[in-house]
């Protein structure tokens, strides 16, 4: 067989686009492969205490049961099949009685508001003492943080010193530690010398208190439209995170204030907004593949009864229950509405949205499981041959997909390991992330 380019040109050129590609590589590793939270609960910092994870989760089961007493009321109130209803409804009650809160940000911004310093330098220091007690007790959600005022030229000193209070205390208090999957939230974000300016303090709170280098993470705020495009029609995220020397490990939008910065009026300022859904887009093109974690807002619509007290009427208590389940169908809708555009995170402001929360995220997986398990099994076996299922055509960019569907879900919590492992795949082989080195690794049947 006679070819034309010489070894010598060919050893040149593929070693200038060996560099090209690794670079890019280094730019998108793809997604993380560890877990990541379904929610984040924003809650006042003068609130605060060392157990609020299992007060906010008694008060979600509280809700749970009086406003869903069975699954038929999920199916109701949800839409779902007798048959999904069932499932999710076990599901919801066994993760709001084992872990209801997996995320918490201690909010020093909206959540907490506008005080004199005198009492937020002294709410600091006590939300860092019962950020201590919770990791004596073992009392804290898997995830935590706080959200700080925003490095704007009014209020950058409030939010630098409440920071400062904070984890100077939380250090001293816990010998040099802190909480597991601690992480500071800059809010407001429009230009990146707000995220290296904290990145910069960041560097000298750890030199001062001796952690360890790289220790402090962070993530911001999408919430303001400079942060979507700037003066040039640039999207300037990227540039954001690479400000941020790689500490930044998320993205959270900001419903509200995006949507007023559109000038969207408040009865209208709803997650699933076209403004809103323009952002996400934007926001997931920009950062599609480099690892960093996406998180949509939330609900402002409080499924809270107008009625209290123990002694109610019949018909108070149904207005109540009228009350909370329209507006745990409108959270519901608006989960849903940001799972489909692939937003795996989302906000939550009170415990009676929690079980709308795990409904959303579990009917989200569980209603599509029996045909994804049939359909990757399939792909799987016959090794990257295009399969026909029914009038469903999968070619490898769908078994991609399909893999990507058993991450999200097993991460979620919508289903179990050995749920996973009905698909034919192993644990190691979900946990690569790849269709293609499953492939690799396997014979395709005859």
């Amino acid at each position: 067989m006679k070819l034309s380019i010489p070894t010598a040109s060919k050893s040149q050129l593929f070693g200038t686009l060996k560099k090209a590609n690794t670079a890019f590589q280094q730019l998108y590793p793809g997604d993380r492969s560890d877990r990541q939270p379904v929610h984040t609960v924003y809650g006042g910092a003068n609130l605060f205490k060392y157990n609020m994870a299992e007060k906010l989760g008694k008060a979600a089961l509280r809700s749970f049961r009086e406003y869903a007493p069975n699954d038929a009321v999920f199916a109701q109130v949800f839409e779902l099949s007798e048959d999904l209803a069932g499932k999710v409804y076990e599901k919801v009650k066994n993760k709001l009685q084992t872990e209801a809160v997996e995320d918490f940000r201690i909010d020093f911004e909206d959540g907490f508001g506008n005080r004199s310093n005198e009492e937020e330098d002294q709410t600091a220091v006590r939300a860092a003492m019962e950020t201590a007690k919770g990791m004596r007790e073992n009392s804290l959600p898997p995830f935590m943080g706080i959200r700080i005022k925003p490095f704007t030229e009014e209020m950058k000193e409030r939010g630098l010193r409440t920071l400062d209070i904070f984890v100077t205390t939380l250090v001293h208090e816990t010998g040099g530690k802190l909480p597991d999957n601690f992480v500071v939230m800059l809010p407001k974000v429009s230009i990146a010398e707000q995220v290296s300016t904290l990145v910069g303090f960041f560097e000298i709170l750890e030199a001062a208190l001796k952690l360890p280098a790289g220790s402090l993470k962070m993530e911001f705020m999408v919430e303001t439209t400079q942060s979507i495009m700037d003066i040039d029609g640039i999207n300037p995220l990227y540039r954001f995170i690479k400000a941020s020397k790689g500490r930044c490990i998320a993205t959270h939008f900001g419903t509200y204030d995006y949507t007023a910065s559109c000038s969207i009026t408040a009865k209208y300022q709803e997650m699933n907004h076209p403004v809103c859904d323009f952002a996400h887009h934007m926001t997931k093109v920009a950062l599609a593949h480099t690892g960093i974690w996406l998180s949509d807002g939330a609900t402002n619509t409080m499924p809270i009864g107008p009625h209290r007290g123990e002694k109610l009427t019949t018909d108070q208590h149904a207005e109540n229950t009228a009350t909370v389940h329209r507006a745990w169908k409108k959270g519901y809708d608006h989960i849903r509405h940001s799972l489909w555009n692939g937003y795996y995170q989302g906000w939550d402001l009170n415990p009676a949205q929690l079980p709308m929360r795990y409904a959303a995220v579990f009917a989200f997986f569980l209603e599509s499981y029996d045909d994804a398990v049939d359909r990757l099994k399939t792909f799987v076996e016959q090794a990257a041959r295009a399969t026909l299922i029914g009038d469903v055509f999968d070619d490898a960019a769908t078994g991609q997909g399909l893999l990507n569907y058993f991450l999200r879900a097993l991460n979620s919590g919508a289903i179990t390991e050995e749920e996973v492992l009905k698909t034919g795949l192993t644990l190691e082989e979900i946990r690569s992330r790849s269709f293609k080195f499953i492939l690799e690794n396997r014979v395709p049947s005859s």
